[in-house]
């Protein structure tokens, strides 16, 4: 099998690490492979001030040569959220009013390895779901070992909010239904492609209404199995996205190009794509 698969239908990749060091050296071949699978739009995560920052700049400095094409999310990582501090809302507010920033996140809570404090995590992401409202923008979440508190705080805040997806969803059916009730997106990764880890996303996807599904590598993580047994690369990329549709499609009623067509449209409503 090819390393890329070019999909039928444009798609958009709405979850993508662009600011990560491994692609400093590669950015417009990474760029340009994902144009020539047919990824026609790529949202990168910002995960700090520095990162939404760095976003921007990818945009601007992509923009001639990839127009329309690239966008940027803004907020702090719950890892950096210790990094939140007096000054961080106003930053964040300047930096969000950037034209290529479509959403406010990754933020979130991850009680699994407490880079920053559970504290510290409920500050920045509770501040942060203020300015999401303020902006009336829409949110990219985060979230591992931590759905009952994250959950807690979300519906205090879900009626105030535009559209909020959650990123990279691994989690179990009732947390999927949990969000789901409150009007949720879920986004999906190549963490679906996965024979041993993916076994219960391949149950649950099925469950997932076709108009609150996206797509998503989370690249440079999480690349596709099928890519790790027929090739050497080790790092994933946007041009691998059409292999998340295709193993979706094997657990859902829908077609392949009835996905790419609807999660495509999604994701453009969601964001407010051009």
């Amino acid at each position: 099998m090819s390393s890329t698969i070019r999909s039928e239908n444009a798609l958009i990749d709405i979850g993508v690490n662009l600011t990560h060091r491994s692609f400093e050296k590669t950015l417009i071949s990474i760029v340009n492979r994902a144009k020539n699978a047919n990824v026609s739009k790529l949202v990168i995560t910002g995960i700090s001030e520095l990162d939404s920052i760095k976003g921007i700049n990818i945009c601007k400095d992509l923009s001639k040569n990839f127009p329309n094409m690239i966008y940027t999310t803004c907020g702090i990582h719950p890892h950096h959220a210790k990094e939140y501090n007096s000054e961080s809302f106003n930053n964040l507010k300047e930096i969000a009013s950037d034209k290529s920033v479509v959403a406010i996140g990754e933020i979130g809570l991850d009680f699994n390895r407490n880079i920053s404090t559970p504290k510290e995590q409920e500050i920045a992401f509770e501040n942060q779901l203020q300015l999401a409202t303020e902006l009336g923008l829409p949110v990219f979440l985060h979230e591992r070992d931590a759905h009952k508190r994250q959950l807690e705080i979300l519906s205090t805040y879900r009626a105030q909010l535009k559209n909020v997806v959650i990123h990279c969803f691994t989690g179990t059916k009732a947390a999927l239904f949990n969000y789901l009730d409150l009007d949720l997106y879920i986004g999906i990764t190549g963490w679906i492609c996965d024979e041993r880890r993916g076994g219960e996303l391949k149950n649950n996807v099925g469950n997932i209404p076709i108009n609150r599904l996206m797509v998503e590598t989370d690249a440079p993580y999480l690349l596709p199995n099928i890519i790790k047994k027929t090739s050497k690369n080790r790092i994933n990329e946007p041009a691998f996205l059409p292999l998340v549709v295709e193993e979706i499609a094997k657990h859902r009623p829908e077609s392949i190009i009835e996905i790419s067509k609807k999660t495509t449209s999604n994701s453009t409503q969601f964001f407010n794509l051009i």
